[in-house]
């Protein structure tokens, strides 16, 4: 028979991090078993018309249900704090399964215009062709985001901190402003992870996540999640993914589930190495600006104490200095393909420490002008930092900074 043991009530979240999931199978396994297969044999003609009415409990396919990725959706959600959680089969795929299952035409979202590029894009853009009106604010103007409110206004969405200009937003403000307006609050979490941050004890309604970052942390799969309370989860989003697909695998399921085992260990040692980094650029004569929560130069240092849990998170940017679009651009391509060591993709929560410019890749289909909207130059450098020596890293930066007027 399969483990009927429960946890204990009352235990700490590293402890869920690594405990919390389905029942152990007949064999006993204690890594988390791997279930590949699209469908589930039923015991019986009746019992498999409840399960797919969904009457009763119990798997039918896996685009709607599956054990692996059942696992990785409670121990997530344990970790935020929320009542449930549902798999997607990327971030994006995330925020498509949030949209979908929220909008419909003549609804109104108000947006960070400091957002990930192709969250921009998918709310203003993909679902303005299905009616669905949205307005960009700023990202930690309090009252541009009440006035932006209409009374067809259905969701408030925010990333915070931001990609790649890690501005903070007060989510205890905002949700008092959605749920003033009937409306509801969703915060992507992408950059601090539930180990530094939980939106939900502040008044979000749905927290969003890209997996693919720091749940997995080692650069191997995609995946995304949805949060919150189980009458969205189950009632909306579980029929939305039946119906759309953008089912999580239960490969990169098992993969980002262990990978949440070390999450917090993760987040800690990459959160110091940040902020050392982060010190050491602000006092580099070829850097104009350095954009990192955890300085107390950063305009909301404080928020970001208070609601990261004393932590800056793993990713900050930086400005080089050059006169004129162009030279900036040149200056940013040189110190990037000057590293040796750092990684240059786009991606970012990895072990590996990353380096990207994102004018022209997170951000390229915008327009310059949403770029200038959003505080994106052609200057600015991202670096997402790992778990590589911080020497190492300092050095390999160098390459290119102490060479830009050469």
């Amino acid at each position: 028979m399969t483990d009927d043991h429960t946890l204990p009530p009352g235990l700490h979240r590293e402890t869920l991090a690594v405990r919390e999931a389905m029942p152990r199978s007949v064999y006993g396994e204690n890594s988390e078993a791997l279930y590949l297969t699209s469908s589930f044999v039923q015991p019986d003609a009746e019992t498999s018309a409840r399960r797919f009415a969904g009457t009763e409990d119990g798997f039918t396919y896996t685009r709607t249900s599956n054990p692996t990725v059942a696992s990785f959706e409670r121990r997530l959600a344990v970790l935020e704090g929320t009542e449930a959680a549902i798999a997607a089969s990327s971030g994006m795929g995330a925020i498509l399964m949030l949209c979908m299952g929220l909008l419909k035409a003549g609804d109104h979202v108000v947006c960070s215009r400091s957002t990930f590029g192709a969250t921009m894009s998918l709310i203003g853009k993909e679902f303005a062709k299905f009616g669905v009106e949205s307005t960009f604010v700023s990202q930690t103007d309090v009252d541009a985001w009440r006035a932006a409110v209409r009374p067809n206004t259905r969701l408030l969405f925010a990333e915070t901190p931001t990609n790649p200009l890690t501005e903070v937003c007060d989510i205890a403000a905002l949700a008092d402003i959605a749920h003033a307006a009937g409306a509801l609050l969703a915060v992507d979490n992408c950059f601090c992870s539930p180990a530094l941050q939980r939106p939900a004890e502040y008044g979000a309604d749905l927290v969003i996540h890209s997996g693919t970052k720091y749940l997995d942390g080692q650069g191997r799969v995609l995946a995304g999640a949805i949060c919150g309370p189980r009458k969205y989860i189950v009632d909306v989003f579980a029929a939305t993914v039946r119906t759309a697909g953008m089912a999580l695998s239960p490969f990169n399921a098992w993969v980002v589930l262990k990978g949440l085992e070390t999450l917090s260990i993760r987040m800690q040692a990459q959160c110091a190495n940040a902020l050392q980094l982060a010190r050491w650029l602000e006092a580099h004569p070829a850097i104009a600006r350095v954009y990192y929560p955890g300085l107390e130069s950063h305009p909301q240092h404080a928020l970001a104490m208070r609601q990261q849990g004393g932590m800056g998170s793993a990713v900050l940017s930086f400005d080089v200095k050059a006169d004129g679009v162009d030279a900036l651009r040149r200056a940013a391509f040189h110190v990037i393909d000057s590293t040796r060591v750092c990684s240059i993709t786009a991606n970012l929560g990895d072990t590996k420490t990353t380096i990207t410019h994102p004018a022209t890749t997170s951000h390229g289909r915008l327009t310059e002008v949403q770029r200038q909207a959003a505080g994106i130059g052609q200057g600015l450098i991202r670096v997402a930092v790992g778990l590589d020596h911080i020497d190492d890293i300092k050095a390999d930066l160098l390459r290119g900074l102490d060479t830009l007027s050469a």
